[in-house]
């Protein structure tokens, strides 16, 4: 079995030593010493000025829209992950779908300024595949409408625009840490924060809204426990290896399947890359469906990441029609990777395709 991604776990005895930590104190969860020490290394590692760690990603986009107070339409992208959208769903918003950038998949800011009326508060985006969105006329539609902007950073764990990282930019920027990361505490999540005066308003709104006896405020449970934060330290110290090798896979897929009539992401030459994904786009579905069953019949996994554009989720009533995502929902699948994926495997995944498209 090749499945789709498969997560990377440090030696178990560089764990063990941090499950001695916890035994030792019996400090489980509430914000204890490794949480607060990963929040520290993390902010280090990003370059980041404030950075909360919660529960999950999910958590993070939803406190992110609560802490910025945001109501009425929030102008997002359709193709992203579903959590994006049913996150404004669950804050009570609307979602106002914004068409795609054929090159990158994240949101086009010329579909954005369109779509902006009086009831628009906000810009959700994601930078999908760990591409950054154009965050620059991203911003400049911000400042002129006096618009928030959030990014969806899932994927875009140590990605770099100009040099600075991805995260910098935005009101607040929202991680995924979970188990099918690049970086993963297991589950988990994270928030970078701008501006301090909100960062200490979601400080109180991870915790319930309150700190011992003293209340101020609402909140939910955010937070997240001692075992995670302890992945997360484990982990950390070996994601430039992870990268690199991550790196050296996608460019053996690129070297296999250059020949065929496949399509694959542009990265700026601006972007320092995280090599988070490798999506590969096909002419048609019907291309697509074949070489999927082929796989799976040699029981390799893939996944249609992203599928459906989320502007066709059936429960949702979108009037906003977005060609390029719906089209490139049905043409994009996601090939196994992962850095234990070998060669070899890369290798059968790639001849296997190949056949298809020489029948």
């Amino acid at each position: 079995m090749i499945n789709v991604t498969k997560s990377y776990l440090p030696p178990i005895e560089e764990y063990q030593k941090y499950l001695l930590k916890i035994w030792e104190s019996s400090w489980l969860t509430n914000q204890g010493p490794l949480a607060q020490e990963l929040e520290l290394k993390l902010k280090e590692k990003l370059g980041v000025k404030n950075l909360l760690f919660v529960s999950n990603g999910t958590i993070a986009i939803q406190l992110a829209i609560k802490a910025l107070d945001l109501k009425g339409e929030i102008i997002t992208t359709p193709f992203s992950y579903v959590a994006t959208t049913t996150s404004i769903l669950w804050e009570n918003c609307t979602p106002v779908f914004a068409d795609i950038d054929p090159e990158t998949c994240c949101i086009n800011p010329l579909q954005i300024e369109n779509l902006i009326t009086k009831k628009t508060s906000a810009i959700l985006a994601t930078h999908v595949y760990g591409i950054p969105c154009d965050v620059g006329s991203i911003a400049e539609i911000g400042k002129k409408h006096n618009l928030k902007i959030i990014y969806d950073g899932a994927h875009a764990f140590g990605v770099k625009y100009k040099t600075k990282s991805v995260f910098e930019y935005g009101d607040i920027s929202t991680l995924s840490f979970h188990a099918t990361k690049l970086f993963h505490t297991v589950e988990g999540g994270a928030i970078i924060v701008q501006d301090d005066e909100l960062y200490k308003k979601i400080i109180l709104y991870r915790s319930f809204g309150h700190i011992g006896d003293d209340y101020y405020s609402i909140g939910i449970n955010g937070k997240n426990s001692e075992f995670h934060a302890a992945m997360g330290l484990c982990n950390l110290p070996y994601i430039d290896d992870i990268i690199t090798s991550r790196k050296t896979i996608a460019a053996r897929y690129l070297s296999n399947l250059k020949t065929l009539p496949l399509a694959f992401p542009k990265i700026p030459q601006s972007v320092e890359y995280n090599y988070a994904y490798f999506p590969v786009f096909f002419q048609d579905e019907k291309k697509l469906l074949t070489v999927r069953e082929k796989l799976s019949l040699q029981n390799i996994n893939t996944r249609r990441y992203f599928y459906p554009s989320l502007n066709k989720l059936p429960y949702i009533n979108s009037i906003n029609n977005c060609p390029v995502s719906e089209d490139i929902a049905k043409r994009v699948l996601s090939l196994p990777f992962y850095p234990q994926l070998t060669f070899e495997e890369v290798d059968l995944i790639c001849s296997l395709i190949k056949g298809v498209f020489e029948k």
